[in-house]
């Protein structure tokens, strides 16, 4: 994101609501290792894939599929030298269960790396049609305080803020979590919404200027910034 802002002659203020925890207990390593013997694995995150590479080597058996949610994970994926990554255009959940391979899936076993919460969407789709899915969540988002010198960055600040958004728990946890001016401020940001689904999330949380990107990368959010409406 610091890299896309720059382009543009942004600066970015990082309002991180949690961390990530990597897991490693016999109880997930157990269910890394029956997920990754499915003939079909999806990895839902960047962080998804880093955490499970310190748990075992991911390394795709003749005939198995990789898919990813997004061009970030599919990447990662791919310099851990698993060449065969499927990724849908759509970079959300809806966008990975109408790919073609997965929508007919009876009697299939499916692996799923992936954490604890989310819209968890994924795992009870392909079980009601017909999958044995083998989850593992490899890490957790652990909770933290917003950080306080982003919070003075943001009441020195008196110029227009811009807010992209690409996880509606994000939004939802930095908007109930920051103080009430800060919280204010954000609801009056540009949000740049990575989904229609983000931009109606964002709407009811009492955003008023959302728009929507054409994906979650961070020059896509913010790309629509400044593109015409």
């Amino acid at each position: 994101m610091r890299r896309a802002a720059a382009a543009y002659g942004l600066r970015v203020v990082a309002l991180s609501p949690w961390r990530i925890a990597a897991r490693d207990d016999t109880a997930t390593r157990d269910a890394l290792h029956q997920a990754l013997t499915a003939g079909s694995v999806i990895v839902t995150s960047p962080a998804a894939a880093r955490a499970a590479a310190r748990l075992a080597p991911l390394r795709a058996r003749r005939g198995q599929v990789f898919y990813a949610i997004g061009t970030t994970t599919a990447t990662t994926l791919r310099r851990m030298d698993i060449d065969d990554v499927s990724c849908p255009a759509r970079m959300d959940s809806e966008g990975l269960l109408a790919l073609p391979a997965l929508r007919e899936v009876r009697g299939l076993d499916i692996g799923l790396i992936t954490a604890p919460g989310g819209r968890n969407r994924i795992g009870p789709d392909l079980q009601a049609r017909g999958a044995r899915v083998h989850r593992a969540d490899v890490y957790a988002r652990e909770a933290v305080a917003l950080s306080p010198a982003s919070m003075q960055r943001l009441r020195a600040f008196d110029g227009p803020l811009l807010l992209p958004i690409s996880s509606g728990d994000a939004l939802h946890t930095v908007l109930t979590t920051a103080p009430d001016d800060i919280a204010a401020r954000l609801r009056d940001a540009g949000v740049l919404a990575a989904s229609e689904r983000l931009a109606a999330l964002a709407l009811a949380a009492g955003c008023i200027d959302v728009r929507v990107a054409a994906g979650p990368r961070p020059a896509q959010l913010l790309a629509a910034a400044f593109t015409e409406t």
